[in-house]
C-alpha cells in the first residue's frame, strides 16, 4: 500500500488535484508564491531537457553502428507520416461533424495572474532544437570515425543525465503540476473557458485515442509483439503530459515508461524516445487541424476549402518536426502557415490560440504515449533486419 501511495502516477494525480484545490481559494499573495515556485521549477526542468536529449540520442546512435543514418531517416519518416495521418484523419472529421454541431465563441475574459515575486533566469546551455542537431551530428560522427573513446565518454555522459533525471527531475514533476493546474484554477481558465468548449474538447479527445489505438494496431501488427507490452507502462508519462503540457518537460517520464517495457529495445528507446519527444507530434497536429476548422466555421461562417487544408496537412507535418516539445509549440511554429494559407485574421489567430491552449494538455499527452508505438515499430524494424546494438 505505500509502495502503490509513493509510485509516480499517484503523486502527479494528488499534484494535480492539491493545485486545483488551492487554485480555488487561494488569494493575490499565495498565488504569486505558486507562480514564482513554478517559474523556477519549469526553468531547473528545461535546463535539463538539452542534456537529456544529448545524453541520450548520442550515445544511442553511435550503438546503432553502421545503421545510424537509416535508422534516423526511418524515424523522421514514421513522425512525418504519423503527423499528417493525424491531419487528414481530424480534417475527414471535421468536414463530418462540424457543420452538424452548434458551438458559439463566446470565451470570457480570464483573471489576470499576479507577477512572479521575483524571476530567476536558468538559461539552457542550447535551444532543444540545436540540442538534437548536435547529438544527431555527433553521434553520427562518432560512428563514422570509429571514435571509440569519445562513444565510451558518451556513454558515462548517459549514465550521468539518468542520474539527473532519477534524482532531481522526477521528484520536481508533482510539485510543477501542482503549481501548474493552482496557476490555472485561479486565472479561470477550468472553471470559466472550458465549459464553453467542452464538446469541442471531447471530440478532439476521441480522436487522440482512436489514433492511438491505430498507431498501436499497426505498429503491433508491424513488430509482430503484443502492443499493450509498451502501452501499459505509458499512465505516467500521460499524466506527467497533462501537467506539463511539454513533450520536452515530460522525456524523463516518458524514457523511464519505455524503458519498463520488455517489447523495446533498449537502444531503440534511447534513440526514439527522445528524438520522437521533438519531431512527432501527432496529437497536437490533429488538435489544431480540428480546432482551424472550428474557428473558421465560428468566425468566418464557413468551412476551409478542402484544397486549403490539404495543403495544410502537407505543411503542418513539416511544422510539427521542427517545432519545440514546449506548451504551445506546434501551433505557435504554424502561425505563418495559419495566416498565409487559411488566410485567418489577428482575430482569428488569437481565438486559435485560446482554445488550443484549452487542450493542449490532452494534445501533448497523445504525443507522448504515440512515441512509443512508433518505437515498437523501430524496435521491430532493427529485428526484422538484423540490427545489433554495438556495445
Amino acid at each position: 500500500m505505500k509502495s502503490f501511495l509513493t509510485s509516480l502516477p499517484v503523486r502527479l494525480i494528488i499534484g494535480l488535484a492539491a493545485g486545483i484545490v488551492v487554485g480555488l481559494y487561494a488569494n493575490t499573495t499565495l498565488i504569486s508564491v505558486i507562480i514564482t515556485v513554478k517559474d523556477i521549477l519549469y526553468q531547473v526542468i528545461m535546463f535539463c531537457v538539452p542534456l537529456i536529449i544529448l545524453g541520450f540520442i548520442a550515445p544511442s546512435i553511435t550503438k546503432l553502428g553502421g545503421s545510424a543514418s537509416k535508422m534516423l531517416g526511418i524515424a523522421l519518416m514514421l513522425a512525418y507520416v504519423s503527423s499528417i495521418g493525424a491531419a487528414f484523419f481530424s480534417t475527414i472529421a471535421g468536414y463530418g461533424i462540424i457543420p452538424s454541431l452548434n458551438i458559439i465563441s463566446n470565451p470570457d475574459s480570464a483573471r489576470e495572474l499576479p507577477k512572479v515575486i521575483f524571476e530567476l533566469k536558468i538559461p539552457q546551455i542550447m535551444s532543444v532544437m540545436s540540442a538534437l542537431v548536435l547529438s544527431i551530428l555527433i553521434g553520427l560522427a562518432a560512428v563514422w570515425n570509429k571514435s571509440k573513446n569519445f562513444i565510451s565518454i558518451l556513454n558515462e555522459f548517459q549514465t550521468m543525465v539518468i542520474s539527473i533525471v532519477t534524482v532531481v527531475i522526477i521528484p520536481l514533476l508533482p510539485f510543477f503540476i501542482g503549481c501548474t493546474f493552482s496557476g490555472l484554477t485561479y486565472e479561470g481558465v477550468i472553471t470559466k473557458q472550458l465549459p464553453v468548449f467542452l464538446i469541442v474538447i471531447l471530440l478532439v479527445m476521441a480522436g487522440h485515442y482512436i489514433w492511438l489505438t491505430l498507431l498501436y494496431f499497426l505498429a503491433g501488427i508491424y513488430a509482430r509483439k503484443n502492443p499493450l507490452r509498451v502501452l501499459k507502462h505509458y499512465g505516467p508519462a500521460y499524466i506527467t503530459a497533462v501537467g506539463t503540457m511539454s513533450s520536452a518537460a515530460t522525456l524523463a517520464v516518458a524514457l523511464r515508461c519505455a524503458r519498463k517495457s520488455d517489447a523495446l529495445r533498449p537502444d531503440m528507446t534511447s534513440f526514439g524516445i527522445p528524438l520522437f519527444a521533438n519531431v512527432h507530434l501527432c496529437g497536437s497536429v490533429l488538435t489544431e487541424t480540428f480546432f482551424v476548422m472550428i474557428v473558421s466555421k465560428v468566425l468566418y461562417g464557413v468551412l476551409p476549402p478542402p484544397a486549403s487544408m490539404v495543403l495544410f496537412c502537407l505543411l503542418l507535418g513539416i511544422f510539427a518536426i521542427g517545432a519545440p516539445g514546449v506548451p504551445g509549440g506546434t501551433v505557435m511554429a504554424s502561425l505563418g502557415l495559419i495566416v498565409s494559407v487559411l488566410h485567418f485574421d489577428a482575430a482569428g489567430t488569437g481565438l486559435m490560440l485560446t482554445i488550443f491552449a484549452l487542450q493542449d494538455s490532452f494534445g501533448t499527452a497523445c504525443n507522448v504515449t504515440g512515441d512509443g508505438a512508433l518505437t515498437l515499430i523501430l524496435t521491430g524494424y532493427a529485428e526484422k533486419h538484423n540490427l545489433v546494438a554495438e556495445t
